[in-house]
């Protein structure tokens, strides 16, 4: 055991700023890295593999209220699963490459900040941190926009959770990032056309999210459904939340926040257009907006990201979100 020469990586939540939820259907997205909560991963030599248990792998309460409340908030699962999946892809990376890798055995601690629950790809920042700590202890460079991939697999073919690639492309290259998921491109590369860019560009951003939320939104995959039916209306919609991704990257490129700003309400509006929206979320979303920020979800809902112009206006904001039982944060992406 070598503790002492341990590997530690973190990865931050991230929040989809523009395009999502786009990105599972081929569209375009924009997203940033949100450094106020992160997943750490801490990985060591040790004579066999052994995985400990974090914080949502409990397996002693105090009372069967307890242990109920932990389910509700964690499922039966907690982050070993998560663990697992990641260290299979790796593995199945390896094999595919004709990689020999050396007899070593390795011990994993993880822990995490991240809400739950809320949509900031908590369980993608574990896989991520894992599959970049095996590829120091192993040696073994994986090229970002496919290290990307392996993080969706570990998810989708493992775990057999929906989901796109935002979450894993942002948290690999690990900062703020315009992701354009053409088809034509990912049959013919295995991966999108992806463009970081200086997160000087951007207004200030918040984030308002639930505490304490317990259960998951399952309209995803209604329309994944709907979308795989060939739906008209949702197929149309999906592009066109990707195109208005496209065009906020222009304009933010070109200084035009007013547009860009404009751009983030849209997004919002396209999709509750299409996915049913539940009365705490449109609460949010409307709250925000009364007060003079912009607002949209930054994953699958529990939360709400947007702009806002001034510090007044950001006090305003945790003021009032203070009364409904969530917390704002000014989002730090350095």
């Amino acid at each position: 055991m070598n503790e002492s020469n341990s590997i530690r990586i973190q990865t931050p939540a991230r929040a989809g700023v523009l395009g999502n939820p786009s990105d599972g259907f081929f569209g375009k997205t924009i997203a940033v890295p949100v450094r106020n909560f992160y997943a750490e991963v801490n990985l060591y030599e040790s004579d066999r593999i052994e995985i400990f248990p974090g914080p949502s792998d409990n397996i002693n309460f105090s009372s069967l209220s307890d242990m109920i409340r932990d389910i509700e908030a964690n499922g039966y699962y907690g982050g070993y699963r998560v663990i697992k999946a990641a260290i299979k892809q790796f593995h199945d990376y390896v094999n595919l490459k004709g990689i020999s890798l050396p007899d070593r055995n390795f011990t994993v601690q993880y822990t995490s900040t991240i809400p739950r629950q809320v949509g900031m790809a908590g369980s993608s920042a574990i896989i991520t941190s894992i599959l970049k700590a095996l590829s120091i202890f192993f040696d073994v460079e994986i090229h970002k926009a496919i290290l990307a991939n392996y993080v969706l697999w570990a998810e989708t073919k493992e775990l057999g959770i929906s989901a796109g690639l935002q979450d894993r492309v942002v948290q690999v290259y690990d900062e703020p990032i315009y992701m354009d998921f053409n088809k034509k491109f990912m049959d013919e590369n295995g991966h999108g056309i992806y463009e970081s860019f200086n997160p000087d560009l951007l207004p200030p951003l918040f984030l308002a999210y639930q505490v304490g939320l317990t259960h998951r939104d399952r309209a995803h995959n209604e329309v994944r459904a709907r979308w795989e039916r060939g739906d008209q209306v949702v197929r149309e919609t999906m592009v066109k939340i990707g195109e208005n991704a496209r065009e906020g990257f222009h304009v933010l490129k070109n200084g035009d926040l007013k547009k860009f700003n404009e751009c983030i309400d849209e997004n919002f509006n396209l999709r509750a257009s299409i996915y049913p929206i539940s009365k705490k979320n449109m609460q949010m979303i409307k709250l925000a907006r009364s007060i003079g920020a912009t607002a949209k979800f930054p994953g699958s809902g529990g939360a709400i990201v947007g702009t806002f112009r001034n510090e007044a206006v950001f006090n305003n904001l945790k003021k009032e979100f203070e009364k409904i039982s969530c917390k704002v944060v000014n989002i730090q992406i350095r």
